[in-house]
């Protein structure tokens, strides 16, 4: 019996049920690859943020678990107390020399990068101007800074100029953006962001999340991707790298300011060394072996063209992240329930992630998918569209 206190509790489950917006977890029963059993049943993973497959990779394995024998499981301690090892100052060098930056400093996740580095940042008396479809990580760093936060509309770069000019008399001025959003795929005009930035001395603060490892020749994300410099670039580890953290790359003095100011940089458990170790792995798996690159993104364009064909409006990207728009949120969720039967996991997407009426599935490709696994999700999208009127 519930306790009458938390009655309110009960009736707030029952309408997210009512709405189809009710979420829980789902137990995995195997590793991040392709093909994965999911509650006892083997399905093929089209949702994964493991875009080159490297999550999987024996080398990563070996490394994380050579590293292990010497340093042990957890890093029992921030980076600043006990945490700290010559594997997160090895990763530091990496990253930054990856990025083409300064220096680098390593988070233990990327919600954790982005929430540290905006409201160490940006202070009372600064203003930051945020895009509308930020990630959630980016929002919350901006409500955590004691600076005034105005959002500009998507991508409107007229919008954006018109907020700059307002912000003229603010002390530092901020301009914060995903360079790939999450649920479109989408990337963020960087060349007419630098223009403005540089028009209205304003510091250029980029999430690059979904764009490291895959964009640009080498990997190297959105910078490479549009040939341009930004102030700071924040990422994750947990994606393409297919590890677990975040990191901000910058100048040197940027980064010894976050060292000093962020507050989930100091005190945060610092990631263990095994961890560590299998992210530098991972980034020179990236930069060696561009074989990834071109199956990655062979297999994007194979999706898109495929989905087109049969009748699914998607959204021309060169990112590896393809958004099915159903609509509303309890078809959606019917849509994405009758994919697990034809043996496709695809998660729908709903409020509050994204906006009323815009629920969706989003796919996502990994260069390690095949052509008779996208033919697979092709054919499985092509059924449950017919069935349920969508095509």
């Amino acid at each position: 019996m519930i306790k009458p206190a938390y009655r309110w509790a009960d009736q707030q489950i029952n309408d997210l049920k009512k709405s189809g917006l009710y979420r829980h977890l789902r137990t995995s029963e195997s590793g991040p690859a392709s093909t994965v059993e999911i509650e006892g049943k083997e399905m093929l993973m089209v949702s994964s943020n493991n875009y080159l497959g490297l999550a999987a990779d024996q080398r990563l394995i070996m490394e994380a678990s050579k590293v292990m024998q010497q340093f042990g499981v957890g890093s029992t301690g921030s980076r600043l107390t006990t945490g700290n090892s010559t594997w997160h100052e090895k990763l530091e060098k990496r990253i930054a020399a990856f990025k083409k930056e300064e220096a680098a400093i390593v988070f233990s996740s990327g919600y954790l990068a982005n929430v540290g580095v905006i409201s160490a940042l940006a202070q009372d008396g600064d203003i930051i101007l945020s895009d509308e479809l930020n990630h959630a990580s980016l929002i919350d760093g901006c409500r955590l800074s004691k600076a005034k936060t105005m959002v500009y509309r998507h991508v409107d770069m007229n919008d954006l100029k018109k907020k700059l000019q307002l912000a003229r008399n603010n002390q530092n001025k901020f301009i914060v953006t995903d360079s790939v959003f999450s649920m479109d795929g989408n990337l963020a005009p960087l060349p007419e962001i630098k223009e403005l930035a540089d028009e209205y001395n304003a510091f250029i603060i980029v999430d690059d999340a979904h764009a490291t490892g895959v964009l640009g020749e080498n990997g190297r994300g959105s910078t490479e991707h549009f040939h341009v410099d930004v102030d700071i670039t924040i990422g994750t580890l947990s994606k393409t790298i297919g590890t677990e953290g975040g990191f901000a790359a910058g100048s040197f003095p940027i980064i010894e300011l976050l060292r000093n100011k962020a507050r989930s940089f100091i005190f945060q458990t610092a990631l263990p060394p095994g961890m560590v170790a299998a992210a530098i792995k991972s980034i020179d798996i990236i930069e060696q072996e561009k074989s990834l690159l071109y199956s990655l993104r062979t297999n994007i364009k194979k999706l898109q063209k495929q989905l087109a064909e049969i009748g699914f409006v998607t959204m021309p990207t060169p990112t590896p992240i393809i958004p099915v728009l159903i609509g509303e949120a309890q078809k959606t969720v019917a849509f994405s329930k009758q994919l697990e039967r034809e043996g496709v996991f695809a998660p729908a997407i709903r409020p509050p992630t994204v906006p009323e009426g815009k629920s969706r599935i989003r796919l996502t490709v990994m260069a390690s998918h095949t052509d008779n696994d996208i033919q697979q999700v092709c054919q499985a999208f092509y059924t449950t569209g017919k069935n349920m009127g969508v095509i």
